[in-house]
């Protein structure tokens, strides 16, 4: 293959080209500037989107992946830039995100001289990352780059950070790409096992009460008509994880909605219920399962995960199924019999009329008093035809807005899930947008998340992109007060919020806003937000001292559930 003298940022920016790259969200500065004086050369095939925090950055880059399946890209300076992107990279981590950071980094002779804005990134991200890496060298560019993106992409995805030192950006090299697809050390997808698939298969075809747990891992492996097919055949009603919802139609007959602290009070009850559980691409984590010791004793437990290190973690299957799930599933629904287990599919109905009567009436229709967070979610909901992007911030924002929120089409739910990052919302909008620029992108917040990365309005306003904004007003950090409400006597430390008028601040942005109270302008509100063309701030006005019900206590059993204020 012919090679090309050519700058060290020059072989990165045609790496990253090569490797599908259109998009990077980054901050530029001293270290890494001859990367984006480069970038200048290269305007007409890549997107800069300027953000206004490099956390914005790294969030940004989670919600482009999230929509669309490809690797997110932030890119950054050195030192304080560095440290404000390890939020989100932990939050990619957490929550198994495709992103490759790349940080600029001092001069490589300068390294370890506590120089201008040096930080070790490497060492500081190497334990919230699938791989950190340092390029000193340009001629370890090409395979750095292109390493990073096969090791985000593949297997369970995470970020990759690349931190890259400016020599390396400006010297010069004899540049060839070649596409990493195979590391000796790195097995990114188990062997598929037919004897365990074949064991799981006899469980299900024996069990009376089987129940499925539909986790993010459906979607990171395209497995969605593989999930349902295989429910369908062998009739097994299933819940979804928070960041699995969307693997699923809200509509689809054996959904019955979703797990955990705040899920739905069928799906939790069943758990202590079921004969056989099973459980895919998901981690049984803390806010799935409460209490391990009262969690599912009486199930055979079936895990199916790409990832070895989470079967066994926390909850000990009867068979362990690893593997791909798109590979898993199809395999093993050749295996099971078809099935009908009507009389258990049926037994949701009594818990989903008392939940509905408890909770979900006053929720969704209040007869008066102030908005509430779940009638302004599910019309946004309606009146997008159910077909949007839901992005959430964190807090009863994020809760009632994944419970009330309804999905037609998958990667349709964008948040943050094991970090619980608050300000991750807006910024991880605009990824959205920019990822899935054909669809509604709807993001609620809360005013206590808003304000956490609110500067990137400003990005909103330079890239002109059409994201619906939703602030779930309460003057309150409402998940923290419903937690002194019902745990802390009332206590409401440090939880009241005295905000700015939001809607002046969109207008300084200059993005069209408007604030609503009552509830006979709701509807109007809704439809002059959805058919403005451009972004545009809701202010919704609710209820201050809202609660999100049902509630399984932290660390409680799952069927001890709180639905109401009385309890």
């Amino acid at each position: 293959m012919e090679t090309k003298k050519i700058t060290g940022s020059e072989a990165f920016l045609r790496t990253l080209i090569a490797e599908g790259v259109d998009t990077i969200f980054g901050y530029p500065g001293g270290a890494i500037i001859p990367v984006y004086d480069c970038l200048y050369d290269f305007r007409d095939q890549i997107r800069h989107i300027l953000v206004r925090h490099e956390q914005g950055a790294t969030h940004a880059a989670q919600g482009y992946a999230r929509v669309n399946g490809k690797v997110g890209v932030a890119m950054v300076t050195s030192g304080p830039a560095a440290t404000n992107a390890i939020t989100g990279i932990a939050d990619a981590m957490m929550d198994s995100t495709p992103i490759v950071v790349i940080t600029g980094q001092v001069a490589s002779p300068l390294l370890g001289t506590d120089a201008f804005q040096e930080t070790d990134v490497v060492g500081i991200t190497q334990p919230i990352t699938k791989w950190s890496y340092q390029i000193r060298k340009p001629d370890e560019i090409a395979w750095a780059i292109s390493r990073a993106f096969y090791i985000a992409s593949t297997g369970r995805p995470g970020p990759v950070v690349i931190d890259f030192a400016k020599d390396a950006q400006n010297a010069l090299v004899d540049y060839t790409y070649e596409k990493v697809d195979y590391i000796r050390s790195y097995q990114p997808v188990p062997d598929l096992d037919m004897d365990l698939i074949a064991e799981a298969a006899e469980l299900i075809n024996n069990a009376k009460k089987p129940f499925a747990l539909v986790g993010q891992g459906v979607v990171l492996g395209h497995a969605e008509k593989e999930l349902m097919t295989f429910l369908q055949k062998a009739d097994i009603p299933a819940a979804a994880t928070v960041l699995g919802l969307s693997a699923m139609p809200t509509d689809f007959p054996l959904n019955k909605g979703m797990l955990g602290m705040h899920g739905n009070v069928g799906p939790n009850r069943k758990t202590n219920e079921c004969d056989v559980l099973i459980a895919i691409g998901m981690r049984f984590d803390d806010r799935v399962t409460g209490d391990l010791k009262t969690y599912a004793k009486q199930a055979k437990v079936i895990h199916f995960d790409i990832d070895i290190s989470e079967i066994g973690k926390n909850v000990i299957p009867a068979v362990p199924v690893p593997g791909d799930a798109k590979e898993t599933l199809a395999a093993i629904t050749e295996f099971v019999k078809p099935a009908k287990h009507t009389d258990w599919v049926n037994s949701f109905i009594p818990d989903e009329q008392e939940e509905d009567e408890k909770v979900i009436q006053d929720e969704l229709y209040p007869k008066s008093g102030k908005l509430r967070m779940g009638e302004v979610i599910r019309k946004v909901s309606e009146a997008t035809n159910n077909d949007a992007i839901l992005v959430t911030d964190v807090g009863q924002n994020q809760m009632m807005a994944v419970r009330y929120f309804k999905y037609k089409q998958t990667r349709s739910v964008v948040t943050s899930g094991g970090l619980g990052t608050m300000g991750f919302g807006l910024p991880a909008a605009i990824g959205a947008k920019v990822g899935a620029p054909h669809r509604e992108v709807c993001m609620f917040t809360g005013d206590g998340g808003m304000q956490m990365t609110i500067q990137e309005l400003g990005t909103i306003m330079q890239e002109k992109l059409n994201v619906k904004m939703i602030i779930l007003n309460n003057n309150f950090l409402g998940m923290v007060r419903q937690w002194q409400e019902l745990f802390y006597k009332e206590r409401y430390s440090a939880t009241i919020m005295e905000n700015p008028d939001f809607v002046a601040i969109a207008s300084a942005y200059r993005i069209a806003a408007r604030q609503v109270e009552k509830r006979e302008e709701l509807d109007d509100a809704i439809h002059e937000m959805l058919s403005h063309d451009g972004p545009y701030l809701l202010v919704a006005e609710v209820e201050e001292r809202g609660m999100v019900y049902p509630m399984v206590p932290a660390g409680g059993c799952v069927t001890n559930i709180i639905m109401g204020d009385n309890q």
